[in-house]
């Protein structure tokens, strides 16, 4: 959601929820972020840069669940499972570059190139290997690419730029969209052993929402059996006297 704007109802996100039901990761992202940015279109939220998005669904999360978040992670070199609490309002930074190209240079290379967008994301997913997706997001949003002085064609890219520029454009990118991969490097208390973790808000929103939306479906049949009341009468009712109805249910 935009800073600013009304969080989405309980009918929307229950829409929303069904819909994403059968959908994959990026789909289910794109659905969220539909309930984060109301109104705007398919072409808009694709072309955001990736760590924009972010900050929208973690913006969202934090208008719908609130502040904190529970996360799970189990230690990859003892297998204990870490629980903790993390502040969402310190998560989601939007880039700090704007429109404005990146630059970097390193030996006879000098590349200007823009942040990578949702777009750019998912089609760097389909590359193949982890490195060929890498090699692809650079590539593809590289602007301008000089060797010695002299330009190299787009179509040449990939196969003559060093690993080692390829590193720094993935560092400086990273540096400028901090929100666009989140990892976390937690110590384990039993070993003492760190484990980088990634937090993906897809994934940890999607699960917050599926648990929401069941909950709210029983909560449905349960007043609905009680009072004869239909579906949005019952989404009409505020959180608290939804549960004051549902509290004289259990009484009687």
């Amino acid at each position: 959601m935009i800073p600013g704007t009304a969080p989405v109802g309980p009918a929307e996100l229950l829409g929303a929820w069904e819909a994403g039901l059968a959908l994959g990761a990026a789909e289910k992202s794109l659905l969220l972020h539909r309930a984060a940015r109301p109104g705007a279109g398919t072409d808009e939220l694709l072309s955001v840069p990736v760590g924009e998005r972010e900050a929208d669904l973690f913006a969202l999360r934090r208008s719908l669940f609130g502040e904190r978040m529970q996360v799970r992670v189990e230690c990859g070199a003892c297998g204990e499972a870490m629980e903790f609490e993390l502040d969402a309002g310190a998560l989601g930074a939007r880039p700090t570059v704007g429109d404005k190209l990146l630059r970097v240079a390193e030996d006879d290379w000098a590349v200007e190139f823009r942040l990578p967008t949702v777009a750019d994301l998912t089609a760097a997913g389909a590359a193949g290997t982890p490195a060929d997706a890498r090699r692809r997001l650079v590539t593809g949003c590289t602007v301008r690419a000089l060797r010695g002085g002299e330009p190299v064609a787009p179509e040449r890219l990939a196969a003559l730029l060093p690993g080692r520029v390829e590193r720094l454009i993935a560092e400086k990118a990273a540096e400028a969209d901090p929100a666009a991969e989140v990892t976390l490097n937690v110590a384990c208390p039993d070993c003492g052993e760190a484990t980088p973790a990634e937090l993906d808000i897809t994934s940890y929103l999607w699960t917050e929402l599926d648990s929401w939306a069941r909950d709210l479906l029983l909560d449905v049949h349960l007043l609905a059996t009680a009072y004869g009341w239909s579906e949005p009468d019952i989404l009409a009712l505020s959180p608290l006297r939804r549960r004051y109805y549902l509290e004289l249910c259990t009484d009687g």
